[in-house]
């Protein structure tokens, strides 16, 4: 395949999830990360624990072979904890080249949110419990707090989890 036809494949690609959001709940709210970021949905799985890490990191899986960090989304927004039940997902993401486990209570469904339909969260706590929200959708019935994955990974975490994945 030429250049000019992988950079169209890869146009068409991104165009096609473009406004797509997984929608997902944690307590009351809904929330939804940019499918382009989604690589599998799976049930919660034995996770083992590695000592000294953030409270919000559970440890790793094994995913076929791959070790996945997981972090509890929950935990990571200051969220009381609540235990797995059979409706508990990882939702396995990609950001910048790491894979990782967001745990959520459930998956809801892929949502198409147009960008005008996108608003900036109100700044109400000067950015401290915001700074994970990207936007809010207001397409339905309800709204949906859209996250910035990228985020949800500050550097020093990205390393860690890097490494993690690595076995290092």
């Amino acid at each position: 395949m030429s250049n000019r036809a992988e950079n169209l494949v890869v146009q068409d690609e991104e165009d096609t999830q473009k406004g797509k959001y997984l929608t997902f709940t944690l307590g009351e709210e809904q929330y939804g990360l940019e499918i382009k970021y989604v690589i599998e949905i799976i049930g919660i799985q034995e996770i083992t624990v590695v000592p000294e890490l953030p409270e919000y990191i559970k440890g790793i899986i094994n995913l076929r072979g791959q070790i996945i960090p997981v972090m509890d989304v929950r935990l990571r927004f200051g969220k009381p904890f609540k235990e797995y039940n059979d409706r508990t997902c990882v939702i396995v993401v990609d950001i910048k080249g790491v894979s990782v486990g967001l745990i959520v209570d459930t998956v809801s469904e892929v949502y198409s949110i147009k960008d005008e339909d996108v608003v900036a969260p109100p700044d109400l706590t000067k950015g401290l419990s915001n700074r994970y929200i990207k936007g809010i959708g207001k397409g339905s019935s309800k709204v949906k707090l859209l996250i910035d994955c990228e985020r949800l990974l500050n550097d020093q975490v990205n390393e860690e989890l890097l490494n993690l994945s690595k076995g290092e």
